[in-house]
């Protein structure tokens, strides 16, 4: 069968609860390969809530559904404070983006708890902000970024990533609604090592399986290349 759409693979999906310095329980899932270990962890943020996003929104849903099995990855996803999807709602408010850290620090934190291997911080929209404002806190391998707008992560915190040996992936879409590649290479010029890809035809929310499929070529050639090509079809 094909693989697209909201398929999900054979994978290992639990449901965990997140803690936070500030007393918060978060909910999420983390999915794991069903039959070996994983090679490396998906840490995943994802758009902003008070604009429809959530750990279900599609991209983050699909990696979940696919990259376990396609690609050996674990993939963990949750709500920030005061998000709701089917999975439940995270405890606490919204705040903007400032006390998210700790959502962050509590998803680092489970990762370091669970031995998850190389995990990286995979942010779309709203979660490439929390991503570059306090990836560097934490012990990652590197942070790939979706459709960054750039609204909150200001001009020194991006600069911060040209001193660390962080790896840094972005992809922008052509047609993205905030930031688009010509602006973008500006933007992220601070930092030398970035690897900034320009998606054709891409727009900010993804949409279509060509798209989704491009992003997540990109995402195992940037954690797992020995993967790729990604199969299109699954055995029935």
């Amino acid at each position: 069968m094909e693989i697209r759409g909201p398929l999900e693979l054979p994978a290992l999906r639990e449901d965990i609860e997140l803690s936070t310095a500030d007393e918060l329980t978060l909910v999420g899932e983390l999915a794991l390969p069903q039959k070996t270990a994983p090679v490396a962890t998906l840490v995943t943020l994802h758009p902003l809530p008070t604009a429809g996003g959530f750990m279900d929104s599609h991209i983050l849903r699909k990696a979940a559904g696919r990259l376990p099995a396609l690609a050996d990855l674990a993939v963990l996803r949750f709500n920030t404070r005061g998000t709701t999807s089917q999975r439940g709602t995270s405890e606490g408010t919204f705040d903007g983006g400032a006390a998210e850290q700790f959502d962050v620090a509590a998803a680092m934190d489970f990762v370091r708890d669970r031995a998850l291997p190389r995990p990286w911080l995979l942010g779309w929209s709203f979660g490439t902000e929390l991503a570059l404002k306090y990836g560097r806190e934490h012990d990652i391998e590197g942070i790939i970024l979706l459709s960054p707008p750039l609204h909150r992560a200001t001009a020194a915190e991006v600069a911060a990533w040209a001193r660390t040996d962080h790896e840094v992936v972005i992809l922008v879409p052509e047609f993205d609604d905030y930031l688009r590649p010509a602006e973008a290479q500006d933007r992220f010029a601070g930092i030398p090592h970035a690897r900034l890809i320009a998606v054709e035809g891409g727009k900010h929310l993804w949409v279509g399986e060509s798209q989704t499929r491009r992003v997540l070529t990109e995402i195992v050639a940037a954690v797992n290349p020995v993967a790729l090509p990604l199969a299109t079809h699954w055995p029935r």
